[in-house]
């Protein structure tokens, strides 16, 4: 369960002659989230990526709160990176190690500290991933669909309760966006995904519109991600005579 408790976030920005302002980025959201699939969906710099990072505490929230299972990441991060598993857009931003072998292997080292079973531990989740054939091979030389099924991989090897996942499918092309939705789709774990992908967004059990730092509409993905194409079409028009935003 995630919880958003009139969460604001603000940063310092600076304009075109140097000087320095405040930006606001997320305002007024509250929002509790206990669906299996949720879906975060909005045009680039709405704020989804924000959103998302607020839960394991790789931004903090300038006013209001945020709790992850009861837990506040801006006070009790370590705890609550334990339960939150965080796939980023670019896999290289997390793979560390020479191959995906020793990618899962390094997740599992607190958790499984023997080695011969950490191998082998390691090993199995490789090929429950269909990635066996791939375990000692550069991740240099893998595809970037290979590459983020290895991160999604090590990530799920610490057995997190909740999975957030940011534009996970913007450098996948079809075949590879279809697996890894097929590997979202199996997962125990509560997933929060923020995606320009509409077809992966209909997968979800809610769907979340994020517009100028606001949660704008929240519902049945079908219903929101009707609105946001008609609402991204009215956005264009209103912008081309002068306008901004999404209005609903």
């Amino acid at each position: 369960m995630i919880e958003y408790r009139d969460v604001g976030v603000e940063v310092d920005s600076y304009d075109q002659a140097g000087r320095s302002h405040s930006q606001q980025i997320l305002r007024n959201i509250t929002l509790t989230l206990g669906q299996r699939r949720i879906g975060v969906i909005g045009a680039n710099g709405s704020g989804k990526s924000t959103l998302l990072k607020l839960v394991n505490g790789l931004m903090k929230a300038t006013s209001g709160q945020v709790l992850v299972e009861g837990l506040d990441p801006a006070r009790q991060g370590r705890q609550v990176r334990r339960l939150v598993g965080h796939v980023f857009t670019d896999p290289m931003a997390q793979l560390v190690m020479a191959t995906p072998l020793e990618e899962v292997e390094l997740s599992l080292r607190a958790s499984m500290p023997d080695r011969t079973r950490r191998h082998e531990r390691a090993l199995a989740l490789l090929a429950s991933r269909g990635l066996a054939a791939l375990a000692n091979r550069s991740v240099h030389a893998l595809s970037g669909g290979e590459r983020q099924l290895v991160a999604l991989t090590c990530v799920l090897a610490v057995d997190p309760k909740i999975v957030i996942a940011d534009e996970p499918t913007t450098l996948l092309d079809l075949r590879n966006r279809m697996e890894l939705s097929r590997a979202f789709d199996e997962m125990d774990q509560q997933l929060v995904c923020s995606t320009h992908d509409l077809d992966l967004a209909a997968r979800m059990d809610r769907v979340l519109l994020v517009d100028a730092g606001q949660v704008v509409a929240d519902g049945e993905p079908g219903k929101i991600i009707a609105l946001y194409r008609e609402t991204m079409s009215r956005a264009t028009m209103s912008r081309a005579a002068g306008g901004q935003g999404i209005r609903v």
